[in-house]
């Protein structure tokens, strides 16, 4: 009861003034009831959507589960691909087959199939594909006077297979003259002295006939890099302790000259320059007739080499010269006057006074030599 007597009514707002909404009196609904309101609303609908992605979870990894144990049909399909090479134009097959490039990989196609390695019926000069693709490969690479240094092809004793393989190695220290020269690494292109002894090497399979012809050699020490003639029946293993190609008869080294002059050939022509060098330590250029001429003279434009200069050498016998290159640059004409056949050589030593030698090999005070293929600087 109130004090007036009258019936209390219940209230209608909370202490801090925030009206129910039932209650429709003259006051308006409090914003801060309808925010609540909203918000109780939402996460009732978050509580829906929880309830209902959980529910797809649930399906999806029972799915999973069956494809994990069910056993899927494997099909084995069982096909025969026959290729009629016969039905191929050869032309396009060895068009192909040219791209392969290197004499090994040609030899490796001809055994794969008798299509690639017997000869064709077809083939104008009865040769394998394989053979046709390997002359191809000589005949667009090789230049004429490169050709006249390789082997003739002779049906069923030269290849035109191993006549690529040769050119593609034509540049080679085949022939060793002394004791105390070898092979470098096991590469037949690359020599070095293993004692203070001189050693000479020869690529004796290139015989230079005609043309022009260039070679580099990559030096260690101080050798000799010059031209000599092809003397195919010399006995290496008859040679002594050393060997040298040029040297003055008052030195003492000189007592080789008529062995090698008992190999003369009417190739040699009339010419009696029968060895020329280079000399890397000083630039100077020897000759000698292995009989009494003997020259070791200075020319226009010399300079000496060391270790790790490239000494280039072009012999163009079309002019009888001999030019010399440091490092892709022309110093000039260091011999003139040649004709003939002649080979590449090199002359090399060993270095007892260590204190001499310079960069790579300077432990031991070696000299060595690696020869390459190039194409002369312009």
């Amino acid at each position: 009861m109130a004090d007036d007597g009258s019936e209390k009514k219940p209230k209608t707002a909370t202490e801090d003034g925030v009206v129910d909404p039932s209650e429709r009196g003259a006051r308006r609904p409090d914003p801060l009831w309808l925010y609540f309101l909203s918000c109780a609303s939402a996460a009732a609908d978050m509580r829906g959507e929880n309830q209902r992605l959980r529910s797809e979870n649930e399906q999806l990894h029972g799915r999973i589960w069956q494809l994990n144990h069910e056993v899927l049909p494997v099909v084995v399909i069982h096909a025969t691909v026959v290729v009629d090479l016969s039905r191929v134009d050869t032309s396009i097959v060895a068009h192909i087959a040219s791209f392969l490039g290197e004499s090994l990989e040609l030899l490796n196609l001809a055994l794969t199939c008798k299509s690639f390695g017997w000869r064709q019926p077809t083939s104008a000069r009865n040769l394998s594909l394989v053979e046709e693709v390997a002359c191809q490969a000589v005949f667009s690479r090789a230049t004429d006077a490169e050709r006249s240094c390789l082997p003739r092809h002779v049906s069923g004793t030269t290849t035109w297979l191993s006549i690529l393989h040769r050119f593609e190695h034509l540049l080679t220290f085949d022939v060793l003259l002394g004791r105390h020269i070898e092979h470098q690494n096991g590469d037949n292109f690359s020599v070095h002295s293993t004692i203070n002894w001189l050693g000479t090497a020869v690529s004796s399979h290139y015989v230079m006939r005609s043309g022009t012809h260039y070679a580099e050699f990559e030096i260690t020490g101080m050798p000799s890099v010059g031209i000599v003639r092809p003397m195919p029946n010399l006995d290496s293993g008859a040679i002594g302790d050393y060997c040298l190609f040029v040297g003055h008869q008052l030195s003492g080294s000189t007592e080789l000259y008529p062995t090698f002059l008992a190999q003369r050939s009417d190739e040699w022509s009339a010419c009696n320059v029968h060895a020329c060098h280079y000399n890397c330590e000083s630039g100077d250029m020897e000759w000698t007739d292995w009989n009494i001429e003997y020259e070791f003279v200075g020319w226009e434009g010399m300079e000496g080499c060391r270790t790790g200069d490239c000494v280039g050498l072009l012999l163009n016998l079309d002019e009888g010269t001999l030019a010399v290159y440091k490092n892709n640059r022309r110093l000039g004409v260091m011999k003139g006057g040649l004709s003939g056949t002649y080979c590449w050589y090199v002359t090399i030593a060993g270095n007892d006074d260590e204190s001499d030698a310079e960069g790579e090999g300077a432990e031991r005070g070696e000299e060595a030599v690696t020869i390459r293929r190039a194409a002369a600087p312009l």
